[in-house]
């Protein structure tokens, strides 16, 4: 069996096209199907449905995309070891929340770059449906999302992790209640927030719309971190995940605005596609990532890199993305 073979294989199982995989490897169209078509000889049967010139695994083609990704996983790490282990390099692509993003880059993102010095990064900033969307089309490798706990047997969670959120409000700013406040008069406040259908934003709107309330923003602004500052500087009142603000609550610059009843269920998740090959560059930013979420203090880390093997059940609250974009 010809390892080209099993490559371009690869290529058009996660591009979905014999067009686009012939653009990325450099071969003609031509050379893609005359190997696609060798490799299907060799294994007698076929792997992919040509249907309305769209292109889609069978049964079979799943199983021998498996077997795929571990040969190419397992010639990699020969070569690697007969180069007596050259350095991780490469580039990865994510779609993560903006909060996200300000997490992931700042203290100690040089400690990534002294360990995997020939990784780059290209990060993009979306909401949950976009980063689907980018993650189904592979533009983007993996995402980091912010939202509902989501599972699909289509992805495969590398690791997870649930937050906690609260209104949070400057130590300076008034309000008229010294002790408790209702939602009610919590809500007439002005309020300085995310973008709407934002993630944790979102999730705090679907809340309050339940209890036939709404907030009317002063202003809204996708960096948390901005939103963190003005919140110190008495200037409104916010919602905000507690891994943006614990650091001023710790200064004594925000407090928290407890209302009994009033919880969300927030998860910071790391998912890419399962038929998705993991590149060892990938594996550095997962190894990463599994590392802050293990070491941050504002939630529980519930599961590390998921087995391949292991058959996860839906819970409550998960968001469905069956379809071929998330659904927040």
């Amino acid at each position: 069996m010809d390892l080209k073979n099993l490559e371009t294989f690869i290529q058009v199982a996660e591009l979905s096209s014999f067009t686009r995989a012939a653009e990325k490897t450099g071969y003609s169209q031509s050379t893609v199907s005359f190997q696609i078509q060798q490799l299907e000889r060799n294994l007698g049967t076929q792997l992919f449905e040509r249907v309305n010139h769209t292109v889609s695994l069978t049964g079979k083609g799943r199983e021998v995309l498996e077997y795929a990704h571990r040969i190419r996983r397992l010639t990699e790490e020969l070569e690697r070891q007969l180069n007596r282990e050259q350095a991780v390099s490469g580039h990865v692509r994510m779609a993560m929340a903006d909060s996200l993003c300000s997490w992931l880059l700042k203290d100690d993102f040089q400690a990534f770059r002294r360990r995997f010095p020939g990784v780059t990064l290209k990060i993009i900033s979306a909401s949950t449906e976009e980063m689907f969307r980018l993650l189904n089309q592979n533009e983007v490798d993996m995402v980091y999302t912010l939202d509902n706990h989501i599972y699909d047997r289509t992805y495969r969670i590398a690791s997870e992790e649930k937050v906690t959120a609260h209104f949070a409000v400057g130590t300076d700013y008034r309000l008229e209640a010294a002790g408790s406040i209702s939602l009610e008069d919590l809500v007439r406040h002005p309020f300085i927030l995310t973008e709407k259908g934002m993630s944790y934003r979102r999730l705090m709107d679907e809340k309050l719309a339940e209890l036939s309330m709404e907030i009317q923003p002063v202003l809204e602004n996708g960096n948390a971190d901005l939103i963190c500052r003005l919140v110190e500087q008495g200037m409104g009142i916010s919602f905000l995940p507690d891994y943006v603000t614990r650091e001023s609550v710790e200064a004594g610059r925000i407090r928290y605005i407890s209302i009994e009843g009033f919880e969300i269920h927030i998860w910071k998740q790391l998912l890419y596609r399962r038929d998705k090959w993991v590149s060892p560059q990938m594996q550095a930013v997962m190894e990463y990532l599994s590392d802050k979420h293990w070491g941050s203090t504002g939630g529980s880390a519930d599961a590390a890199v998921e087995d391949p093997q292991d058959e996860h059940k839906q819970g409550k609250g998960d968001i469905d993305v069956f379809s071929d974009t998330a659904k927040p």
